[in-house]
């Protein structure tokens, strides 16, 4: 520690406010998910419009700023005076934990049935928790080793997007796809869609990790390296992507009019998370990190609420997005499969965040003034 480092405080108001934002954003994409059945990618600007595309390229940040705050978040948990020893064991248990949420209440909320023979979802949740364990063992070295670890995971693995894995045996082939590939695979009986290959989101929960001592020093220092990180990596995603030479599998193209080219350049590829995703969504994160420091209001109030209980709104959601999604279809009489338009869309969104808001802050306060263990898994 350095002269300039100070003990954190319990919380760090600045990384709630940004994970409650986050938290919220996702629930966007998820009530577009439900609402409409497009036959192709938001993102494809061939048929994609400029506001169907925003809609989803928003939701982006999601996924990366709470897999890297989950890692910043573990490294404060030791900070405030948990051993390593202490720190890995709840890493483990939370991990697996994370692992059987997602195959079994998040997957229900999402397929809405029993049947794990002919669907199973591996999401964000699973990554996390998968990022866990391996961050359980990571903990216990040099925080540089950590650092290059990451950092050559999120900045190495495009190099490795066109092997062919033709000459692996099938189960080399199943664990490499596992690791580095979004697919639909055969295990025995059972169909799993890899939609978070995990290779990426290791790198960045380690990564994340590191990023939590700069909440070890002076607020002002802080602030400082923030703003110069997160401004290196939006130029460096420019730089690189302007090139199209590495970063991404798919290159940004010329759409014939200045703003569709600007969405075709920002236009990065998600599963797996590439290098030109990770720069362009972390660096504005920490640039915002930097401008909510010692920001408090009645809005900020508001997203703490969301940010600090992330898990209980994540389930909550999925199944109250389920019920109000029923609400459109009533009221028109249309059949399943019909897709509605963004401000239905943008309806339930909000009318979903907005009552969510209510258990959350119960739940918030409960865990403010309880200190039982099964808390820490919520």
């Amino acid at each position: 520690m350095t002269s300039t480092e100070v003990q954190p405080k319990k919380r760090i108001e600045s990384i709630d406010l940004m994970r409650g934002i986050v938290m919220v954003v996702m629930a966007l994409d998820h009530a577009r998910d439900f609402l409409t059945s497009l036959s192709y990618d938001p993102t494809d600007l061939s048929k994609a419009s400029t506001a169907l595309f925003l809609t989803r390229f928003v939701t982006h940040y999601c996924a990366a700023t709470f897999v890297f705050l989950a890692g910043t978040s573990a490294f404060l948990s030791i900070s405030r005076g948990k051993t390593k020893n202490e720190a890995a064991r709840l890493l483990l248990s939370r991990g697996l934990w994370l692992i059987i949420l997602e195959l079994t209440i998040i997957r229900f909320g999402w397929a809405m049935n029993l049947d794990y023979y002919s669907f199973t979802f591996l999401q964000v949740i699973w990554a996390i928790g998968v990022s866990m364990l391996v961050l359980a063992v990571l903990i216990y070295l040099p925080r540089p080793v950590i650092a290059i670890f990451g950092l050559a995971l999120i900045f190495g693995h495009d190099l490795f997007d066109k092997l062919s894995t033709a000459s692996f045996s099938p189960a080399a082939k199943l664990i490499w796809e596992f690791l580095h590939v979004e697919g639909f695979y055969t295990i025995g009986k059972f169909h799993v869609f890899v939609l978070y290959p995990l290779v990426p989101w290791v790198g960045v929960m380690a990564v994340g990790y590191c990023f939590g001592a700069l909440y070890k020093m002076d607020a002002l220092k802080r602030r400082k390296l923030l703003v110069i990180f997160g401004s290196s990596a939006i130029l460096l995603f420019v730089l690189i992507r302007a090139y199209n030479f590495y970063g991404d599998p798919a290159n940004w193209t010329d759409q014939h009019i200045w703003y569709r080219d600007i969405l075709s350049f920002i236009d990065v590829s998600k599963y797996p998370p590439s290098l030109d995703y990770v720069l362009i969504t972390l660096g504005p994160v920490m640039l915002l990190l930097a401008a909510f420091e010692n920001v408090h209001n009645k809005v900020t109030n508001i997203f703490l609420v969301y940010g600090r209980v992330p898990l209980f709104y994540y389930t909550l959601h999925l199944y109250l997005l389920r019920l109000l999604c029923i609400i459109p279809f009533i009221i028109t009489n249309k059949q399943k499969g019909y897709s509605f338009g963004l401000p239905v869309v943008y309806g339930i969104w909000l009318l979903t965040v907005f009552i969510l808001y209510f258990p959350c802050r119960w739940f918030m306060k409960y865990k403010q003034s309880h200190k039982q263990w099964w808390l820490s898994y919520l």
